[in-house]
């Protein structure tokens, strides 16, 4: 029966009422599809990188001209700021217990990831317009 004696509740009971275990699993599928849409986008920046190693910063800026480079710069950016930011707020979810903490943890999680994921985008944008 329930851990306290003077209840006669059963776990399942006592459990019912705490709210959906929907969340969690979203939550984890967002993780898994970024971390796939990962994989494809850091080869393609690693190879992209390494191609361009000892070459001047014209041919770079050339390079990020391309609308498939800068395309594919902008996603990588987005989805590793995405990712990142929602593996953090797992984290702190998970291991800080002060509740006003959590809640500032977090929207200062997504704010700096926010912020660097926009600057990334405008930098990007930048190079490739010629600004």
């Amino acid at each position: 029966m329930a851990s306290n004696s003077k209840t006669l509740r059963s776990p399942l009971q006592i459990a019912r009422g705490l709210g959906s275990a929907k969340h969690g699993t979203e939550h984890w599928w967002h993780q898994r599809v970024t971390a796939i849409a990962l994989v494809p986008l850091t080869v393609w920046f690693v190879f992209g990188v390494i191609r361009h190693l000892g070459a001047d910063h014209a041919a770079f800026v050339a390079w990020m001209k391309s609308p498939f480079s800068a395309l594919m710069m902008v996603l990588t950016a987005v989805v590793t700021f995405h990712h990142a930011q929602s593996g953090l707020q797992v984290v702190i979810e998970d291991y800080v217990h002060n509740e006003l903490a959590k809640i500032l943890s977090i929207l200062a999680v997504k704010f700096l990831c926010f912020a660097l994921a926009a600057a990334c985008v405008i930098a990007v944008l930048k190079i490739s317009f010629g600004a």
